[in-house]
């Protein structure tokens, strides 16, 4: 029997992962995310199970090897938080590429369209019997145009929900698909063009504060951000100056570039210490959700299911389809990439 070191375990983890479990593994529970003062908990199991805020780096990396675990399976798209240099040639890293792109977009809309009509206002107006409608006002979606940075999955089911909404749509991908039936623009184009701004990138060297104080100064005024990849897409400061000075009408985030030490974890207790991050929640103009976007039940099932597929493949000795590493990501590794070849990255 395999033993399985799942970190930052939260109640939801546990009912998936239970009930999706096979007999050949036994799931070890951890409240801690995985870091390098807490890989030492995985002692004695055989894999390490991670999730997006966990910080996997060299050193974290160097007491996992040293404890003899040899695959890090990652519950998530992204792997960033991984360093994946260091990880090469001795633990082995895959993910989780696609667990539901609708739950993902849907929740993208949901924040679109709760900022514009103004609901969560109004949900702690009436509250308190307060049913006045002055301050509520919003815009028609129809006929307003959206431009999706980002095309994998998630920014095309975004796509077809703007799409049967009527929006015009506009879309920057610096790998845009073939044979796409929306039209893709130069980013500038795009920020200066568009009404709401949705990001659906992976964070990257190159999407690091894709949104910056160049780009807000390129929007057209009144534009609508939404965030539902990563945090630090967005440069946060940039992003208050740009909503006090009212270039942004509004912002619907489910990430925050600092949000490893808030984000999954009750605060309200001991407060935040984090001024961005408190100025944010504060503005009337702006919904944060605490990177929730992924959470429903085909997700969490899909998630919970293609996690132990990977380590199926790993201890079977089969090829992993959704093993990653440096050379996966790097262009110019690609080519010689031996994921092509159906072949293990090493």
């Amino acid at each position: 029997m395999k033993k399985i070191a799942l970190f930052d375990a939260k109640p939801y983890d546990r009912f998936y992962f239970d009930r999706a479990a096979r007999e050949s593994y036994k799931l070890k529970y951890i409240e801690s995310k995985l870091t390098a003062e807490t890989a030492v908990l995985a002692k004695g199991c055989d894999a390490a199970c991670a999730f997006v805020n966990d910080v996997i780096d060299a050193q974290a990396i160097d007491t996992l090897c040293a404890l003899g675990i040899k695959i890090l399976a990652m519950r998530c798209a992204g792997y960033s938080n991984v360093d994946i240099h260091s990880a090469y040639g001795r633990l082995t890293v895959v993910r989780v590429p696609a667990y539901s792109p609708y739950a993902v977009a849907e929740h993208a809309m949901a924040l679109l369209l709760c900022l514009n009509r103004k609901v969560h206002k109004a949900y702690n107006r009436t509250r308190d019997f307060n049913f006045s409608l002055s301050g509520l006002t919003g815009v028609d979606l129809h006929g307003k145009t959206a431009g999706v940075i980002g095309t994998g999955k998630i920014g095309r089911a975004f796509i077809d929900i703007c799409r049967g909404m009527g929006m015009n749509l506009l879309a920057y991908d610096p790998y845009p698909i073939e044979n796409a039936d929306f039209m893709y623009v130069p980013l500038t184009d795009l920020l200066t063009r568009s009404d709401v701004i949705s990001l659906h990138c992976p964070l990257t060297e190159q999407s690091y504060h894709i949104l910056n104080r160049e780009a807000f100064s390129k929007m057209k005024k009144g534009a609508i951000i939404i965030n539902t990849s990563r945090g630090q897409l967005i440069d946060s400061q940039a992003l208050l100056d740009a909503l006090e000075n009212e270039t942004v009408r509004g912002a619907g985030l489910d990430v925050y570039e600092e949000e490893a030490d808030f984000f999954f974890e009750d605060k309200s207790d001991t407060g935040v210490r984090d001024n961005t991050l408190a100025l944010l929640v504060s503005r009337p103009n702006v919904i944060l959700t605490s990177h929730q976007a992924f959470l429903t039940e085909e997700a969490l099932t899909n998630i919970a299911q293609t996690t132990l597929e990977n380590l199926d493949c790993f201890f079977s000795g089969d090829w992993l389809p959704n093993e990653v590493c440096y050379r996966c990501s790097d262009a110019k590794d690609k080519e010689n990439c031996r994921k092509k070849q159906l072949e293990r990255c090493f």
